[in-house]
C-alpha cells in the first residue's frame, strides 16, 4: 500500500503537467515566428493570407496535444529550427488566435 502511495504521490506532478501541455508561452515572440516558418507554406496550400488552414471545414484537431503535435511536425517538414518552447509557444498562440481548445 505504501508503494502505490508513493507511487500515486510520485506522478501527481507529471499529471498536472498533462493537463497544460506548453506551459509558460511568449505569445508575442509566438506571432513572429507563426508568421516567418508557417504563412508561406499556408499560403501556398490555401491562398489568401493562409489562415484557412485554421479555420477549414473538417479540420482534424481537437485538443491542445493535437496542435502541439502539429506544430512539431510543421516545424520538421519546413526545417524552422524551432525548440520545444518555441513550438509550444507557436501553439498557444495558434489555440488563442484560432482553436480555442481548452482540453
Amino acid at each position: 500500500m505504501r508503494l502505490l502511495t508513493a507511487t500515486f504521490l510520485a506522478l501527481t506532478p507529471f499529471v498536472a503537467q498533462a493537463e497544460e501541455p506548453w506551459g509558460k508561452v511568449d505569445l508575442q515572440a509566438a506571432k513572429s515566428l507563426h508568421d516567418k516558418a508557417c504563412t508561406s507554406c499556408h499560403t501556398r496550400m490555401y491562398g489568401g493570407d493562409g489562415s484557412k488552414m485554421y479555420t477549414r471545414d473538417g479540420r482534424m484537431l481537437s485538443n491542445k496535444l493535437e496542435l502541439q503535435q502539429r506544430v512539431a511536425s510543421c516545424n520538421a517538414t519546413v526545417s524552422a529550427g524551432w525548440f520545444p518552447e518555441e513550438e509550444n509557444n507557436v501553439a498557444a498562440w495558434l489555440n488563442q488566435q484560432y482553436y480555442h481548445f481548452e482540453n
